[in-house]
Protein backbone atom coordinates (compact mmCIF):
# COMPACT_ATOMS: atom_id res chain seq x y z
CA UNK A 1 0.00 0.00 0.00
CA UNK A 2 1.08 3.70 -0.36
CA UNK A 3 -0.12 6.59 1.82
CA UNK A 4 -0.34 9.67 0.50
CA UNK A 5 0.94 12.61 3.11
CA UNK A 6 1.94 16.11 4.20
CA UNK A 7 3.83 16.24 7.19
CA UNK A 8 1.31 17.15 9.88
CA UNK A 9 -1.77 17.47 8.02
CA UNK A 10 -4.80 15.34 8.36
CA UNK A 11 -2.74 12.33 6.87
CA UNK A 12 -1.11 11.78 10.01
CA UNK A 13 -3.81 10.25 11.49
CA UNK A 14 -3.95 6.70 8.78
CA UNK A 15 0.31 7.16 9.06
CA UNK A 16 0.05 6.48 12.66
CA UNK A 17 -3.00 3.51 12.25
CA UNK A 18 -0.98 1.87 9.64
CA UNK A 19 1.92 1.54 12.03
CA UNK A 20 -0.25 0.66 15.27
CA UNK A 21 -1.72 -1.72 13.01
CA UNK A 22 1.62 -2.75 12.03
CA UNK A 23 0.67 -3.23 7.81
CA UNK A 24 2.88 -2.60 5.24
CA UNK A 25 2.97 0.46 3.37
CA UNK A 26 5.35 3.18 1.74
CA UNK A 27 5.15 6.56 2.25
CA UNK A 28 5.04 9.34 -0.78
CA UNK A 29 5.16 12.71 0.02
CA UNK A 30 2.66 15.40 -1.37
CA UNK A 31 3.31 18.99 -1.90
CA UNK A 32 -0.52 20.34 -1.29
CA UNK A 33 0.61 23.57 -2.85
CA UNK A 34 1.72 22.84 -5.95
CA UNK A 35 -0.43 19.44 -6.24
CA UNK A 36 3.03 17.76 -6.86
CA UNK A 37 4.87 14.68 -5.72
CA UNK A 38 8.80 14.50 -4.86
CA UNK A 39 9.23 12.71 -8.27
CA UNK A 40 7.61 15.79 -10.31
CA UNK A 41 4.60 13.90 -11.00
CA UNK A 42 1.13 15.25 -10.53
CA UNK A 43 -1.25 14.34 -7.41
CA UNK A 44 -4.46 15.40 -9.45
CA UNK A 45 -3.72 12.25 -11.77
CA UNK A 46 -3.89 10.09 -8.51
CA UNK A 47 -5.81 11.78 -6.09
CA UNK A 48 -8.30 14.05 -8.31
CA UNK A 49 -9.73 15.62 -4.83
CA UNK A 50 -6.03 17.12 -4.46
CA UNK A 51 -5.74 16.85 -0.75
CA UNK A 52 -4.16 14.07 1.65
CA UNK A 53 -4.47 11.39 2.60
CA UNK A 54 -5.53 9.10 -0.07
CA UNK A 55 -4.25 5.37 0.41
CA UNK A 56 -3.78 3.30 -3.11
CA UNK A 57 -4.29 -0.62 -2.45
CA UNK A 58 -2.40 -3.21 -3.26
CA UNK A 59 -4.72 -4.25 -6.15
CA UNK A 60 -4.57 -0.36 -7.43
CA UNK A 61 -7.76 1.46 -5.94
CA UNK A 62 -7.25 4.36 -4.29
CA UNK A 63 -9.24 4.93 -0.56
CA UNK A 64 -9.76 8.46 0.15
CA UNK A 65 -10.73 10.21 3.37
CA UNK A 66 -9.15 9.94 6.71
CA UNK A 67 -12.10 8.01 8.73
CA UNK A 68 -12.42 5.60 6.31
CA UNK A 69 -9.40 4.95 5.24
CA UNK A 70 -8.53 4.62 9.00
CA UNK A 71 -11.52 2.32 9.50
CA UNK A 72 -10.35 0.27 6.67
CA UNK A 73 -6.94 -0.73 8.00
CA UNK A 74 -8.51 -1.40 11.58
CA UNK A 75 -10.70 -3.76 10.02
CA UNK A 76 -7.54 -5.29 7.65
CA UNK A 77 -6.00 -6.08 10.83
CA UNK A 78 -8.28 -7.02 13.69
CA UNK A 79 -5.85 -8.59 15.73
CA UNK A 80 -4.37 -5.17 16.61
CA UNK A 81 -7.47 -3.90 18.39
CA UNK A 82 -8.33 -0.99 16.70
CA UNK A 83 -11.29 -0.33 15.99
CA UNK A 84 -14.63 -2.71 17.46
CA UNK A 85 -16.47 -5.08 15.11
CA UNK A 86 -18.41 -3.75 12.56
CA UNK A 87 -22.29 -3.82 13.63
CA UNK A 88 -21.94 -3.37 17.36
CA UNK A 89 -22.97 -0.79 19.23
CA UNK A 90 -19.16 -0.01 19.95
CA UNK A 91 -18.73 0.52 16.39
CA UNK A 92 -21.08 3.18 15.73
CA UNK A 93 -20.03 4.74 19.01
CA UNK A 94 -16.44 5.06 17.15
CA UNK A 95 -18.22 6.22 13.69
CA UNK A 96 -20.03 8.57 16.70
CA UNK A 97 -17.00 10.17 17.49
CA UNK A 98 -14.80 10.35 14.20
CA UNK A 99 -17.97 11.97 12.16
CA UNK A 100 -17.72 14.51 15.26
CA UNK A 101 -14.26 15.24 15.01
CA UNK A 102 -13.96 15.54 11.46
CA UNK A 103 -16.89 17.29 11.12
CA UNK A 104 -16.32 19.84 14.06
CA UNK A 105 -13.45 19.62 15.11
CA UNK A 106 -11.15 18.96 11.83
CA UNK A 107 -13.21 21.57 9.47
CA UNK A 108 -13.38 24.45 11.78
CA UNK A 109 -9.45 24.73 11.62
CA UNK A 110 -9.80 25.91 7.93
CA UNK A 111 -10.62 29.54 8.30
CA UNK A 112 -7.66 29.78 11.09
CA UNK A 113 -5.13 28.33 8.36
CA UNK A 114 -6.50 30.20 5.88
CA UNK A 115 -6.37 33.55 6.63
CA UNK A 116 -10.09 34.01 7.04
CA UNK A 117 -11.68 37.45 8.56
CA UNK A 118 -12.20 37.66 11.92
CA UNK A 119 -15.51 37.07 12.68
CA UNK A 120 -15.14 33.23 10.73
CA UNK A 121 -12.33 32.78 13.07
CA UNK A 122 -13.92 34.09 15.96
CA UNK A 123 -16.89 31.98 15.27
CA UNK A 124 -15.04 29.02 14.37
CA UNK A 125 -13.20 29.32 17.59
CA UNK A 126 -15.92 28.83 19.39
CA UNK A 127 -17.07 25.84 18.40
CA UNK A 128 -13.58 23.94 18.52
CA UNK A 129 -13.70 25.39 22.23
CA UNK A 130 -17.30 23.70 22.76
CA UNK A 131 -16.19 20.63 21.34
CA UNK A 132 -12.64 20.94 23.24
CA UNK A 133 -15.14 20.85 26.54
CA UNK A 134 -16.92 18.18 25.00
CA UNK A 135 -14.03 15.90 24.53
CA UNK A 136 -12.51 16.84 27.55
CA UNK A 137 -15.34 15.43 29.55
CA UNK A 138 -14.44 12.11 28.11
CA UNK A 139 -11.43 11.81 28.69
CA UNK A 140 -11.22 13.57 32.17
CA UNK A 141 -12.41 9.95 33.33
CA UNK A 142 -11.04 7.71 30.26
CA UNK A 143 -7.59 7.36 28.98
CA UNK A 144 -8.83 7.42 25.19
CA UNK A 145 -12.22 7.96 23.80
CA UNK A 146 -13.93 4.43 23.81
CA UNK A 147 -12.38 3.96 27.01
CA UNK A 148 -9.55 1.74 27.99
CA UNK A 149 -8.31 0.79 24.48
CA UNK A 150 -7.01 3.02 22.01
CA UNK A 151 -8.62 3.02 19.01
CA UNK A 152 -8.35 4.60 15.08
CA UNK A 153 -10.38 7.36 16.76
CA UNK A 154 -7.42 8.66 19.80
CA UNK A 155 -5.14 8.67 16.21
CA UNK A 156 -7.17 11.35 14.73
CA UNK A 157 -7.94 13.59 17.70
CA UNK A 158 -4.67 12.96 18.28
CA UNK A 159 -3.90 14.76 14.98
CA UNK A 160 -6.44 17.64 14.90
CA UNK A 161 -5.14 18.34 18.50
CA UNK A 162 -1.12 18.84 17.22
CA UNK A 163 -2.34 21.99 15.13
CA UNK A 164 -3.47 23.94 18.30
CA UNK A 165 0.15 24.79 18.09
CA UNK A 166 0.19 26.21 15.07
CA UNK A 167 -2.59 28.37 15.02
CA UNK A 168 -1.93 29.48 18.75
CA UNK A 169 -5.05 27.98 20.71
CA UNK A 170 -3.92 27.97 24.45
CA UNK A 171 -4.34 24.58 25.85
CA UNK A 172 -4.32 25.34 29.63
CA UNK A 173 -8.09 25.11 30.12
CA UNK A 174 -8.32 21.62 29.19
CA UNK A 175 -5.82 19.96 31.03
CA UNK A 176 -7.25 16.15 30.38
CA UNK A 177 -6.50 16.88 26.17
CA UNK A 178 -3.00 17.77 27.23
CA UNK A 179 -2.44 14.41 29.22
CA UNK A 180 -4.36 12.52 26.28
CA UNK A 181 -2.02 14.10 23.68
CA UNK A 182 0.87 13.28 25.59
CA UNK A 183 -0.40 9.61 26.56
CA UNK A 184 -0.95 9.22 22.80
CA UNK A 185 2.23 10.88 21.88
CA UNK A 186 4.44 8.44 23.36
CA UNK A 187 3.42 5.79 21.84
CA UNK A 188 6.28 3.90 19.95
CA UNK A 189 3.70 4.00 16.73
CA UNK A 190 2.88 7.52 16.71
CA UNK A 191 6.58 8.67 17.57
CA UNK A 192 7.44 6.29 14.39
CA UNK A 193 5.43 8.16 12.83
CA UNK A 194 6.11 11.84 13.76
CA UNK A 195 9.89 10.86 13.27
CA UNK A 196 9.30 10.11 9.73
CA UNK A 197 7.53 13.05 8.75
CA UNK A 198 10.23 15.38 10.26
CA UNK A 199 7.97 16.80 13.46
CA UNK A 200 9.72 15.53 16.33
CA UNK A 201 11.51 18.17 18.23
Amino acid sequence: MKLYYSPGACSLSPHIVLREAGADFTLVRVDLKTKKLEDGSDYLAINPKGYVPALQLDNGELLTEGPAIIQYVADQHPAAGLAPAPGTLERARLQEWLNMIATEIHKSFTPLFRGAGDEWKNAALDNIRRRFDFAAQRLATHPFLLGERFSVADAYLFTVLSWTGYVKIDMSPWPALQAFSQRVGERPAVQAALSAEGLLK
